[in-house]
């Protein structure tokens, strides 16, 4: 059971799916509080949950036992030199700032800050999300628990090596982009042999998300889970081979590790900003 304050600076669609998420899982709406910039996001993020939204990044950091970083990475910089003063060793912080280090964050925290930092995808909207979580060096194991369960609330987590966040965000993190990607040609093909855009659509996200449950629930490596659809000399290894012929497995890879590398330079020129 999450029992803390805890405190959104920034409000968009992740930290909206989060604090959904936590009052969902039982955490009393007094106890959660939020930031935003705009007057009319305030109204409405107040009326979506019924938490207390402000503008002062500083008052809300020093209510908080949690801090949630949920602002854009261009704006990180701002908000921490911000709440610096307001922060001490009996708060944790908690980042969903996609590529930024936790030896960043503490270089303008200050050194001893307690940091888990999170990389979550946009399923996370519809509590299907799916979260690695990494805790810095004076990070708890109780903090990184208290993280985990956070996260529990919107999707699947997992705990990795702060190193592996890269990795992270090229598979599970940019991967709803390349998901959505198929999905729509799926839908193309479909139109392309006679089904409606309606009909093809909804058949082909519904088979990506069947597919998908399938799998969890089975346990059952995807290879063998392929050969049960694949009859001899039947329609679905026709299409496979046309797949294979493609380099799509090739090419779902290249377009991974593409994205590891950018988010790991994206990093590397954040922990070097002076």
């Amino acid at each position: 059971m999450i029992d803390r304050r805890v405190t959104f600076l920034g409000a968009g669609n992740m930290a909206n799916a989060i604090i959904k998420g936590l009052l969902r899982a039982g955490l009393a709406k007094d106890k959660v509080t939020a930031t935003v910039r705009r007057e009319e996001k305030k109204v409405e993020l107040e009326a979506a949950h019924g938490i207390k939204v402000g503008f002062d990044n500083v008052a809300a950091a020093k209510e908080a036992e949690v801090i949630v970083l949920s602002v854009k990475p261009q704006a990180l910089d701002k908000l921490l030199t911000q709440i610096a003063p307001a922060v001490d060793r009996s708060k944790l912080i908690v980042s969903v700032a996609a590529g930024v280090p936790i030896a960043a964050i503490e270089r303008r925290l200050g050194s001893g800050a307690r940091i888990v930092r999170t990389m979550p995808n946009t399923p996370c909207l519809v509590g299907l999300g799916a979260t690695a979580l990494s805790a810095g060096e004076h990070a708890t194991p109780e903090d990184l628990a208290l993280a985990t369960a956070m996260f529990d609330s919107v999707g699947l987590t997992t705990v990795v090596d702060e190193y592996q966040l890269d990795a992270v965000t090229g598979l599970s993190g940019s991967g709803p982009a390349y998901i959505f990607l198929i999905i729509e040609a799926l839908s193309d093909a479909g139109v392309k042999v006679g089904l409606s855009r309606h009909q093809s659509l909804k058949l082909a996200a519904q088979t990506v998300l069947g597919s998908a449950k399938l799998l969890m629930e089975t346990g059952q490596h995807p290879g063998q889970l392929k050969d049960q659809v694949t009859s001899p000399g039947g329609t679905a290894i026709a299409g496979l081979h046309t797949l294979e012929a493609g380099g799509l497995r090739t090419t779902l890879i290249d377009a991974v590790e593409a994205a590891t590398t950018r988010a790991r330079e994206l990093g590397e020129a954040f922990l070097h900003k002076p």
